[in-house]
Formats: C-alpha cells, sequence, structure tokens
C-alpha cells in the first residue's frame, strides 16, 4: 500500500515541537510502506535537507509559504473561514495533491496539523488519518478569554470556527489522533467524535543522552546556578512562560542565589523577549545545540501558562537527566509522576520557592535527573510510542527489512 503524508511544514529537520512528531512519524512510517510528502518549508534553511527527506520518500510536494500573516487574515476574513486555514491555502498545492493521489492510487492519506486537512480531495475515497496532535481551537478560545482588544476578538473567531471545522474534519476521518489521551477527551467532549485515539511523543534517547560524546561543552558558562528554559522564542506560549518566569520568578531566586542565572535559549526571540536580557535573565537566540545548554543546566523550568499535548522540551531535559520544574500546564500531558520523576508547580510563586529548594539541594537534584531518565527510557521510546499507527494506517507492525527476514 502507499500512503501520503501531508504535513504545514516539512517534517525535516526534527528542530521545533510540531517537526519532532512528523519527522519520527514520517521516519516509522517509511520504514513500512511507500511513502509520498506533500508539504510547506516556511525556514529557508530547511531546504538543505530536501535530499535527506527525498532519500526516504518515494515523492515529494514541497512549496515555499511566503504568504503574510496580515494577508492570510485579511483572506480568512472575507471568506469567513478561519486564519489558520486562509494562511495554508494554496490552489498549487491542492492541484498537485490532487494529481498525485490520482497517479498514485494512494490508498492512506495521513494529515498532520489540521490546516492541512483542507488538501484531502474531495473524491478522495480512501482511508485519511488525522493527526490534530492538539486541540488548536480551544487554544485560540483561551487567548480570546485572557485577551483584551481587537486580538481577543480574532482569537474568538478563531476558537470559534476551527472548532467547527476540526469536528467535520474528524467526521471525515479514519482516525483522529492526539498526542496524550487529554487532548484526545478534550476533542471528544468538544466535538462528539467517536473514532477518536492518543498516540503519543516519544524521545531520541540516544541524540538526548547526557553521556553523548556529540554534545560540546557550553563556552562561557556563566558563573554560579543555571536555570534554562528552551523553545522556540517567537511561539506565544514560550514568549509569556519566559517573560512570567523571569518577572516573577527570577527576583525571588536572585534574592537568595545573587549570581543565579536564567537562559533563554532557542529561536527566533522577539524584541519583547530581547529586552528581558538583564539583572541575571539573558536570552541566546538560535544556539548550535540546545543539548549544550541543557547539560549544562542546574534546573531546567517549562512555566508555561499555556500548554497544549506533550511539551516536547520537557521530555527532552528529562532524557539527559536534568531536574525539571514544570508548570502545571507543562505537565498536563507527561506521563510521569510529579516529586519522583520531576517537580510541578501550580503558580508562578509557587515556581520560585521549589527552584531555590532544588537550587539548594544538589542531591535531590541529582536524584530527580537520575530518575526523570531512567523513566523516559522505560516509556518514551519512538517505536513504542508509535506502534499504534500500524493497525490505524494499516501497516505491518514490523519494518519491511525486519519482517523479511
Amino acid at each position: 500500500m502507499s500512503v501520503l503524508f501531508v504535513a504545514h511544514r516539512m517534517p525535516w529537520p526534527p528542530d521545533r515541537g510540531d517537526k519532532i512528531r512528523s519527522y519520527h512519524m514520517l521516519r516509522w512510517i517509511a520504514e513500512r510502506a511507500p511513502v509520498h510528502v506533500a508539504a510547506f518549508v516556511d525556514q529557508l534553511d530547511d531546504w538543505q535537507y530536501r535530499e535527506a527527506l527525498e532519500a526516504v520518500t518515494v515523492s515529494t510536494i514541497l512549496e515555499p509559504r511566503i504568504r503574510p500573516m496580515w494577508k492570510a487574515g485579511v483572506r480568512a476574513l472575507a471568506a469567513h473561514r478561519p486564519v489558520s486555514l486562509a494562511a495554508f491555502d494554496s490552489p498549487t498545492m491542492r492541484r498537485k495533491i490532487d494529481r498525485l493521489v490520482k497517479r498514485e492510487g494512494i490508498e492512506t492519506i495521513h494529515i498532520f496539523s489540521s490546516q492541512m486537512a483542507q488538501y484531502i480531495p474531495k473524491s478522495y475515497r480512501g482511508r485519511v488519518v488525522m493527526d490534530f496532535g492538539d486541540v488548536d481551537s480551544a487554544k485560540f478560545e483561551r487567548y480570546g478569554v485572557e485577551g483584551s482588544g481587537p486580538m481577543a476578538w480574532i482569537n474568538r473567531r478563531e476558537g470559534r470556527l476551527l472548532a467547527g471545522f476540526e469536528a467535520s474534519v474528524a467526521d471525515r476521518a479514519d482516525a483522529s489522533l492526539f498526542v496524550s489521551e487529554a487532548e484526545a477527551a478534550l476533542f471528544r467532549a468538544r466535538s462528539g467524535a467517536e473514532r477518536v485515539q492518543a498516540v503519543g511523543n516519544g524521545i531520541d534517547l540516544e541524540r538526548f543522552d547526557p553521556q553523548n560524546p556529540d554534545i560540546a561543552p557550553l563556552e562561557r558558562r556563566p558563573d554560579g546556578p543555571l536555570i534554562v528554559f528552551t523553545g522556540q522564542m517567537d511561539y506565544r506560549p514560550n514568549i509569556e512562560a519566559a517573560r512570567s518566569f523571569a518577572a516573577t520568578a527570577m527576583p525571588i531566586i536572585r534574592a537568595g542565589f545573587p549570581d543565579a542565572h536564567f537562559a533563554i535559549v532557542g529561536r527566533a526571540p522577539t524584541a519583547e523577549l530581547r529586552s528581558l536580557d538583564k539583572d541575571g535573565v539573558f536570552v541566546t537566540g538560535e544556539v548550535p545545540d540546545t543539548r549544550s545548554w541543557l547539560a549544562a543546566a542546574d534546573l531546567v523550568v517549562a512555566p508555561l501558562r499555556i500548554a497544549r499535548g506533550v511539551q516536547n522540551k520537557v521530555l527532552e531535559a528529562m532524557a539527559m537527566a536534568r531536574p525539571v520544574l514544570a508548570s502545571a500546564a507543562a505537565f498536563e500531558g507527561i506521563d510521569a509522576v510529579a516529586g519522583e520523576h520531576l517537580t510541578v508547580a501550580e503558580t508562578p510563586e509557587q515556581e520560585a520557592r521549589m527552584a531555590c529548594q532544588l537550587l539548594a539541594d544538589p542531591i535531590r537534584r541529582g536524584a530527580l535527573g537520575r530518575a526523570a531518565r531512567a523513566h523516559v527510557a522505560a516509556h518514551y521510546r519512538w517505536d513504542a510510542r508509535l506502534a499504534p499507527l500500524g493497525p490505524i494506517l494499516g501497516l505491518p507492525d514490523a519494518p519491511a527489512m525486519a519482517a523479511a527476514e
């Protein structure tokens, strides 16, 4: 059988949350069936990985996504559509996908991210697997409730229209996937959909291994305790998390640990985040390897106020045997025991107190890190996490080479 994998971002390389999931899913599917890929490219640097992507696929359709969000917003308002769909609408992509499906006799279409469900050909009667990942409409609804002014109205509108679209897609799909059971349950309750299940994220335990010799020591590590937060730093939940921790937790922490530093590590930091670069807070921008920062951290934090699904940044830090302090929102999708494998704070003020307690107790930090590594090694290997995809997609349970042996 053949599979068409449709993604809103080129699933290569695995350098941000959504692409980590799409990359490993695509690799897993490609080991078991001929797979074609159709995706947008929104980072110029990603074009250099085209050959690597083509090495595991039968064919690829890649199109640059250059439409500015303001133009997508205007189109969405005029057409009474979610902005999320207008931002990824391309007649060229639609024609290419329609031709490929007919030419190759595609038996299964795997859609990654709801924006791309608009590319399911109307005449297609084969299997459709929709990987929503998270319930995006719920995220926009929350933005609308917590915000103010025109953007709050836009977010409320987006949440309402996107919820309707998500429900219609689930009604068409043979299976709707979410990254955690919590997200799956939320979607069932909101949409009434029945063919819904969780297929969780995993972790590359060889790459994220504190003993991996490829991890370069961090140059010019600041003196004193180092607290690290990683992520894509133009993503609103990450911006709010970094701002909150810098404003609320760091003054309390530095009162007890004057030489403590909070590193905001990740590409594309906004001007708002760059303005925080002072008084023990520094913003790195894109770095060669986030593992170097994780390896050097005394404490890794995930102080997210709005979070959906599973936070890869938490799994990566746990795999690196780092003590993790997560907000309740960041912990929600993690299959682990609070207090045993990581620590969880309910409020920003509690984050500050718990961070101080951990910084003062290196034995406790070491024990948490070792327990975290052991836990993800036992429960978060990608092959085990993705095993349910076999029957969902109608694929063999084992890779083709292994089955032949």
